[in-house]
C-alpha cells in the first residue's frame, strides 16, 4: 500500500484522510456522538439556506470566530455537551470543509482524537493508496495538522503488513511520537494562540487529546456520517 502526506489537495483516487486539527476534524468526529450526520457547507449562506430547508444545528466560524446568527461556533467542547434532539450538524468553517470541496477520492476525517480509528477505516477501505491531507490556515502550513497527521500516519504504519511511505509522511511520524513536544507544539501553534485568545482554550485541550473516539465520518453525497 502508497501511503503519503499531502497538503491542501489530494494526491490519491483511492482514500484520503482530511485532517483540520483545530478544530474542524475534531467537532466532526465528536459531533457523530450525537448526531446522525455533519453537512458541510462553504459560506454562511450557504448554511443559513441549508438550515431553512432542512432544519439542523447550524454551526461555524470564520476566523475562529462564531458566525453572526449561528447556534454554535465550530466548537468540539461546546458540540460535545450541547443538548438537542435534532440529528443534523451544519458546518462551515475557514479551512477543513472547503478542503472537502475538491477532494476526487473517498474521504474520511481524521484528528488527534480518532487517529488509531481512522487509521484502522482507512485500511479497510483503501486498495492502493492513502493520502493524508493537512488543511493548513489560509493556504500556509499548519503545525498542529502535521503532528496530527503523524499520529494517524503512525498507525496506518503499525497496521499494515506492506507500507510504502512518502518521506514527508516519515517525517510526519517521527516529530509526533513524543507526545509532551507533540502538546507543547499544539498549545503553543498560531492556530492556538488565536483560539485561545478568542476564549477556546478547551477546545484546544480536547483536539490534543490522542485515541478517544472510534467515530470516522466518511464524506459521501455531500454530507458526513459514522463509517462502519
Amino acid at each position: 500500500m502508497k501511503v503519503t502526506l499531502s497538503f491542501e489537495e489530494s494526491t490519491s483516487n483511492d482514500v484520503s484522510i482530511m485532517v483540520d486539527a483545530l478544530r474542524a476534524s475534531t467537532t466532526i468526529t465528536l459531533a457523530l456522538n450525537n448526531f446522525k450526520r455533519v453537512i458541510p457547507c462553504f459560506t454562511p449562506e450557504e448554511g443559513f439556506d441549508l438550515k431553512n430547508s432542512i432544519g439542523g444545528i447550524l454551526a461555524g466560524e470564520r476566523g475562529g470566530k462564531m458566525i453572526e446568527g449561528f447556534d454554535i461556533g465550530n466548537t468540539p467542547s461546546g458540540i460535545k455537551e450541547l443538548k438537542t434532539s435534532k440529528d443534523t450538524l451544519i458546518l462551515t468553517t475557514s479551512n477543513g470543509t472547503r478542503i472537502l470541496k475538491n477532494m476526487n477520492s473517498k474521504v474520511l476525517i481524521g484528528s488527534m482524537v480518532n487517529a488509531k480509528a481512522v487509521a484502522q477505516k482507512c485500511i479497510q477501505l483503501a486498495d492502493e493508496h492513502v493520502d493524508v491531507v493537512m488543511a493548513g490556515v489560509k493556504g500556509e502550513f499548519a503545525i498542529e495538522d502535521f503532528l496530527a497527521s503523524g499520529e494517524i500516519l503512525y498507525w496506518i504504519n503499525e497496521n499494515l503488513n506492506e507500507c510504502e511511505l512518502s518521506e514527508y509522511a516519515k517525517s510526519a511520524i517521527l516529530a509526533s511520537r513524543d507526545y509532551k513536544s507533540l502538546k507543547d507544539a499544539f498549545i503553543n501553534s498560531r492556530s492556538a494562540k488565536r483560539l485561545i485568545g478568542l476564549g477556546y482554550e478547551d477546545d484546544v485541550n480536547q483536539c490534543c487529546l490522542k485515541n478517544i473516539s472510534d467515530n470516522v465520518a466518511i464524506y459521501n453525497n455531500n454530507e458526513l456520517t459514522l463509517y462502519i
